[in-house]
């Protein structure tokens, strides 16, 4: 199965995923119900990295105006709770932070598996924005995304900065 990853492309049905957070145990389906247009899942490598950071606080900034135009948000990488929790508390994160140690649901949605760094090929998360419908569709899906200047590229992508 090396090398061979599921990407979702738009329309793809996406599998639910019952992952703890620090906002307790969150269900993809659950958070769906909830929201008007749709869920931002993202997958980031580690908690309190730079890059990790950065995108975590441009989510956290943008969030009032995600909720506003119907999206929710929820961030997932291999971290234990326990320094997802530091993390939140750290940078004021505002949405719920997921633990994958497992790795199972990044494999699922594709975020995880080969990439490049630094010029050689290893195993590990890669950093990705995937939109889910309130039908569990997807609406957008970008993988390999850079952490900074992302979250502006999605408000784009969902119309909410033109």
């Amino acid at each position: 199965m090396v090398g061979m990853m599921t990407k979702f492309s738009i329309g793809d049905a996406v599998p639910d995923f019952t992952l703890e957070s620090t906002e307790g145990v969150q269900r993809l389906s659950e958070l769906v119900k909830k929201a008007d247009k749709g869920v931002i899942v993202y997958f980031y490598p580690r908690a309190m990295t730079p890059g990790c950071t950065t995108q975590a606080c441009d989510f956290r900034d943008s969030l009032s105006s995600f909720m506003i135009h119907g999206y929710s948000v929820i961030g997932i990488s291999p971290d234990s709770l326990d320094k997802l929790e530091k993390f939140r508390d750290k940078d004021a994160v505002n949405f719920p932070l997921a633990s994958d140690v497992s790795h199972h649901v990044m494999e699922a949605w594709g975020a995880f598996g080969e990439k490049k760094n630094y010029g050689k090929i290893v195993q590990g998360v890669i950093r990705s924005s995937v939109v889910v419908d309130t039908d569990m569709r997807v609406m957008y899906a970008a993988y390999n995304v850079r952490a900074k200047g992302h979250v502006a590229r999605l408000r784009k992508e969902l119309g909410i900065d033109e």
